[in-house]
């Protein structure tokens, strides 16, 4: 048995295994519900946007090769790990739910992802023209 058909059937273990927890809670369809929304919001947003800005950025400039490659899935992720903070309901009963200021936290984490993809950019740059020089 290779190691894809093993990763395979972990796969679905582990889908089984979630899809057993699911059915053991008190509304399961609202969590189902919910997770295909997540799907769709994906699928239907995120995907297309970050393919439109690829193609945009290639378009206009360079290929993203690399770093600003991989700052683009972080970016990405951050994101996807943020929404649900971002996009809760108003107060909470309980204040020490949600007790931070996500928005102000997601931006920072993503100013850090893009001061760090300039610098690295920076210091290819300055490589390249002290390498150039005879």
């Amino acid at each position: 048995m290779g190691l894809r058909q093993v990763v395979g059937g972990c796969g679905l273990l582990c889908a089984a295994w979630g899809g057993w927890l699911l059915l053991q809670q008190p509304a399961p369809w609202r969590i189902a519900g919910w997770l295909a929304a997540a799907v769709v919001l994906h699928d239907g947003f995120v995907a297309p946007l970050v393919i439109g800005l690829a193609a945009l950025i290639a378009a206009v400039g360079p290929r993203p090769r690399g770093v600003p490659r991989a700052a683009l899935m972080v970016a990405g992720s951050l994101t996807a790990v943020a929404l649900p903070p971002l996009l809760r309901p108003g107060a909470v009963a309980n204040p020490t739910v949600l007790p931070l200021d996500y928005l102000r936290d997601w931006l920072l984490a993503l100013a850090a992802v893009a001061l760090f993809t300039l610098g690295h950019a920076g210091v290819r740059a300055v490589r390249r023209r002290v390498s150039r020089r005879p």
